[in-house]
């Protein structure tokens, strides 16, 4: 007897089906005969590298390196500041923990200088030092000191300790004066001669842009070698005049002026965007500045960039200072300035280019324009004092913390 129409279509449809069901079994059959299984996979797989063989990994090597590091001034911090600050309670089980905070620790207590390295109340002692941190607090105000507090002088991936590997004091801030630009200048130019014709590195925490010339003026002051200027920036900051003034546009015009500053060592990184004045581009051409614009850095790269500017900053010159302006980093992530700019660096390209170029050694630093009322959460504050330490740490690892400042070889004569 026939089946009904339909009921001959399904059985059709169902001896299809399980034709198909069969071929595709067969077929995965055939590929699993031909091909390893996930485990067995796993098991070959011998492109990676074994994360606990420091040759392969940083981060192995790094962790391995921390027993090397003394911890010889980290114990004398301890029992100074039990001496000085008195025993903690009883209660506490932890002997180190003192009664009044001294030091380090407790990040979120003590005296806001930076890193709590010492406050030098006696200027004239700043020769003892490696290095000094001054601040500047003209037309902005020293918040870098207070998130200082978050941080150790231990830096895991690079396996340094600053605290055991160099000396850092905090001489405090410069008496500026307040709405008058050129006495406030001789006023940076005194501090910055009087560190570093005491061979101490001056870090100078900024404060308005405009620094930028009294604080190379300070250097120059004290010195008969050349200085190149590795100015990082999205603003060219090289024009005569701004509203009849020597204001923040203008530091590098006047800078390059000095005798033993050449604006051929001039070397300016990240230029560009819609805020640079027109007048300070003739300027640049007329001195020969070396100009690298956030397109030439995506051209060519961090590292390339950085090769480039170390060769024209030290071109004929016999040390380096570096001018790290913070808006030169992506508006998003450095909210706390004056002239933010869209499209510049991120923070790991400015870290690696400060790296980059401090590790070969300089005789001072800057980092300006942060400006904590228009910042969110210390943020800005957080990248500039990064930029500080990191410099520092590029420094001391490759040795060459105290290799331009020899060059200090005129008596300081104040202004």
């Amino acid at each position: 007897m026939s089946l009904p129409a339909s009921a001959a279509t399904q059985a059709a449809r169902r001896s299809l089906s399980l034709s198909r069901k069969l071929a595709t079994r067969n077929e995965a059959a055939a590929f699993a005969a031909t091909t390893p299984s996930s485990h067995q996979q796993h098991q070959k797989r011998h492109h990676h590298p074994d994360p606990f063989n420091p040759k392969n990994t940083k981060g192995w090597k790094a962790a391995l390196a921390e027993a090397e590091i003394p911890l010889t001034k980290f114990h004398e911090e301890i029992a100074k500041g039990l001496e000085l600050g008195l025993p903690g309670a009883s209660s506490i089980t932890d002997k180190t923990i003192s009664t009044f905070s001294r030091g380090e620790l407790p990040h979120y207590a003590g005296i806001n200088t930076f890193l709590k390295a010492p406050y030098l109340e006696d200027s004239k002692e700043v020769g003892k030092y490696d290095v000094a941190v001054v601040g500047v607090p003209f037309d902005g105000d020293a918040r870098i000191r207070r998130i200082s507090a978050l941080y150790t002088p231990y830096n895991y991936e690079e396996g340094i300790d600053l605290r055991e590997q160099m000396t850092l004091c905090d001489i405090g801030d410069v008496f500026t004066i307040p709405a008058n630009i050129e006495k406030s200048f001789d006023q940076i130019s005194n501090a910055v001669a009087h560190i570093a014709s005491n061979g101490t590195m001056p870090i100078i925490l900024g404060g308005d842009h405009s620094i930028g010339f009294p604080t190379v003026r300070g250097l120059a002051s004290v010195t008969s070698k050349n200085i190149g200027i590795i100015h990082v920036d999205r603003h060219a900051d090289i024009q005569e005049k701004d509203l009849d003034e020597r204001m923040h546009t203008t530091p590098y015009f006047h800078a390059t002026n000095l005798p033993n500053v050449n604006p051929k060592n001039l070397v300016q990184i990240g230029i560009g965007g819609w805020q640079v004045p027109r007048p300070a581009v003739p300027n640049m051409i007329s001195r020969e500045t070396n100009i690298y614009t956030m397109d030439d850095i995506e051209l060519y790269g961090i590292d390339k960039i950085s090769e480039m500017a170390l060769d024209r900053a030290w071109d004929g010159c016999d040390a380096v200072y570096m001018s790290y302006d913070i808006d030169s980093i992506e508006a998003a992530f450095v909210p706390g300035t004056g002239w933010p700019e869209p499209g510049g660096l991120l923070p790991r390209e400015a870290l690696k280019l400060v790296g980059n170029v401090a590790k070969e050694g300089l005789c001072g630093m800057e980092v300006v324009e942060v400006s904590p009322p228009y910042d969110h959460a210390d943020i800005t504050s957080l990248m500039a004092l990064r930029i500080i330490v990191d410099a520092l740490g590029a420094m001391v690892s490759h040795g060459t913390l105290k290799k331009c400042m020899g060059i200090f070889d005129k008596e300081f004569v104040p202004i």
